[in-house]
């Protein structure tokens, strides 16, 4: 109760501030609106009453229905207007149905029966809310779940995987395919006897998975998955309620909550925190959505002309800044955080919401716990009416305490452009690009070594702190890894791919930061070449184990990395100023080399000096380093903490040889 108190105080001064920086000319910001912590279906004893905002509403009728799609209502109750524009009605104790609608009655027009926006329980297809308290369904021992412990944010190690791609392929091992009980699934392998699914997960070193949405989606129809549809999920349907076809029992409400609890409680306790993939910019549909049906236009921001603005390139964004839109957003990242235990939210197109929302999604997850892991894309998909000035982009993230945003400087920059796929990057020989990376290496801090005029797309720093940096090469959009390197690499043989690879994800592993690794890139996956594969089916998509075994030993040097990162403080501090002071740029290297010292035992390392030295350019190059006695622990394709060879020399500088596209890191002891 504490913590709903306090995000009812939160919600209530930003609707104030919001209200006071209104344009006149906002016919929306005279709305009343409502504070209070009970909008939705809430229980009291096993008593079911539900309080939906609909402000210009003429009615408000509530429609129960014994299924949840199809047949005629079996109970039609007139709700009554309350304060801030909601409407209420306390059902009987024995009511008729399972399943509710409500219908709005708006300048003598009957609207669309739909569920409302704070529905927490659904019925197939998310159409209908579904009568049931969430917290009385879980599995056995939920009460004692626990958040795997976390000492710091730049310990975070997160791997981004899709439900199905985990386990739907034929060879997985996984008994229940594409479901979350199959997430759960342990001792799972696959040929050759790779552990795949859960144990891959756990095997690879992760502190964190990344799921891509989960919450109910609109383009996967819950009542044909005989289809076998795929989509990856960014088109919200409920933003509070599970995907129904992750569910064994997409028309049993309490199943899909209880089997997502169940995921959850087995990655907890695998030692994995679960960050959720949260689409709140957009809606699927926005003329059908609960949103238009309930307050026409509040919900969504608008062009001149009246249409909808699109900064989501999917046909609408939501408008964030509106105090009741800020209310419901934040209360549903709070409660996915309170009710199913989530430990991280990865917002997609972050920089279509709006500052003030973002704060408060913050503060309202530190009333539960202030290790929740907040993260998202710094940038929208095209333009929108909200000045940029009052959206999270990148150039806002030092105004979003401990909120982190992807670095596209680091990404493009090793690897080559994302939408220019043809053109390599500094893993693969374009000269150039070397601040770009240095950039993402300092984790997009304040460093005086850098040149920020030469960085790619900032030229400034825009990160606080390392922890407000994802530092990445791929994700789910556009080409994988492999894929990317192949195509800007008209050519090269597979082993030369494979150095490239290595020494891209090498850089990724020993920057300063928050690592994000696409679960698969580790054993060099492969979409056939698909730059959008978000609909395409699972012989795209899903994560073929028996290139796992094909590819081990690429696997293993992605394990020995994660665990290298995580054995050496040094790669991971924690602020802006131990990074200017440990880590030093070596001066005068040649183009297409990166060369830098972690020194005086960075964030308390056991090792006094680690020096990382970095070759992007297609032919080997001789590097100076300071003179002494080092112990080589990476060279290419082998990682050895107790040491892969020694290299000395008394001279103050010392000239050593790094392979064409690789990465060699040294330690004085």
């Amino acid at each position: 109760m504490k913590s709903r108190f306090f995000l009812s105080l939160l919600l209530a001064l930003a609707t104030l501030t919001t209200c006071r920086t209104a344009r006149v000319t906002d016919v929306y910001a005279t709305y009343p609106t409502y504070d209070g912590p009970d909008l939705g279906l809430t229980f009291v004893r096993g008593q079911a009453r539900l309080r939906v905002w609909a402000p210009t509403a003429e009615a408000l009728a509530l429609k129960l229905y014994t299924e949840g799609t199809g047949g005629t209502p079996v109970a039609d109750y007139a709700m009554q207007k309350s304060t801030g524009g909601t409407w209420t009605y306390t059902l009987p104790a024995q009511h008729l149905g399972q399943f509710y609608v409500v219908q709005a009655t708006i300048k003598d027009k009957q609207l669309a029966e739909v569920p409302d926006p704070y529905a927490h329980a659904v019925g197939i297809n998310g159409q209908r809310g579904a009568l049931l308290d969430p917290a009385t369904v879980s599995p056995a021992q939920w009460e004692d779940d626990l958040r795997p412990k976390l000492k710091s944010p730049t310990d975070i190690v997160i791997g981004e995987v899709h439900v199905r791609d985990l386990t739907r392929h034929p060879q997985s091992g996984v008994q229940h395919k594409g479901k979350f009980l199959g997430v759960a699934e342990t001792s799972t392998r696959g040929p050759q006897d790779v552990q795949t699914g859960l144990d891959h997960l756990t095997e690879l070193g992760l502190t964190h998975v990344h799921l891509l949405p989960t919450n109910d989606f609109a383009s996967v129809d819950e009542s044909q998955l005989q289809q076998n549809r795929y989509n990856w999920g960014y088109d919200p349907l409920n933003y509070s309620v599970p995907e129904g076809s992750y569910a064994t029992d997409p028309a049993d409400p309490a199943a899909r909550i209880r089997e997502m609890k169940q995921m959850v409680q087995t990655l907890h306790r695998s030692g994995l925190r679960l960050v959720l993939d949260v689409v709140y910019n957009h809606t699927a549909d926005a003329g059908r959505s609960s949103f238009e049906q309930l307050v026409p236009g509040y919900y969504y921001r608008h062009n001149p002309d009246g249409s909808y603005s699109d900064a989501a390139a999917c046909g609408n964004e939501v408008a964030s800044e509106r105090p009741m839109v800020r209310k419901l957003i934040v209360e549903s990242v709070a409660y996915w955080a309170r009710e199913y235990h989530a430990d991280g939210f990865r917002f997609d197109l972050m920089g279509i919401l709006d500052i003030r929302t973002m704060r408060a999604v913050r503060v309202a997850l530190d009333q539960i716990d202030h290790s929740i892991f907040v993260y998202g894309e710094g940038w929208a998909a095209g333009t929108s009416p909200l000045p940029e000035t009052e959206r999270a982009v990148k150039a806002n993230i030092g105004r979003l305490d401990r909120i982190a945003a992807f670095g596209d400087e680091l990404r493009d920059g090793v690897k080559g452009h994302y939408a220019r796929q043809t053109e390599p990057g500094f893993a693969s020989g374009q000269p150039g690009l070397e601040e770009s990376v240095k950039f993402g290496i300092v984790g997009a801090t304040q460093h005086p070594q850098l040149d920020y005029s030469k960085v790619n797309y900032s030229k400034a720093p825009w990160a606080a702190s390392p922890m407000q940096a994802i530092n990445y090469v791929a994700c789910h959009d556009d080409r994988v890894l492999w894929d990317k390197l192949t195509v800007s690499n008209p050519g090269a043989t597979e082993e030369e791919l494979i150095k490239m690879d290595l020494l891209s994800n090498t850089i990724v592993f020993t920057s300063q930061g928050v690592p994000f690794l696409p679960v698969g890139d580790d054993f060099l996956r492969t979409k056939g070449g698909s730059h959008n594969s978000y609909n395409l089916p699972d012989n795209v998509n899903q994560l073929d184990w028996a290139r796992k075994a094909q590819y081990l030993r690429i696997n293993q040097f992605y394990r020995q990395l994660i665990a290298l990162r995580r054995a050496h403080p040094a790669f991971r501090l924690p602020t802006q100023e131990l990074v200017q002071q440990h880590l030093e740029f070596l001066p005068a290297l040649p183009a297409g080399t990166i060369g830098y010292r972690l020194k005086n035992h960075a964030g308390g390392d056991a090792w006094n000096t680690i020096v990382v030295l970095l070759n992007g350019s297609r032919q080997p190059a001789r590097l100076p380093i300071p003179g002494g006695r080092y112990s080589v622990v990476l060279e290419g394709q082998q990682i050895n903490q107790q040491g892969i060879r020694t290299v000395e020399g008394s001279e103050e500088v010392l000239p050593v040889e790094v392979p064409a596209s690789s990465a060699l890191i040294l330690v004085q002891r």
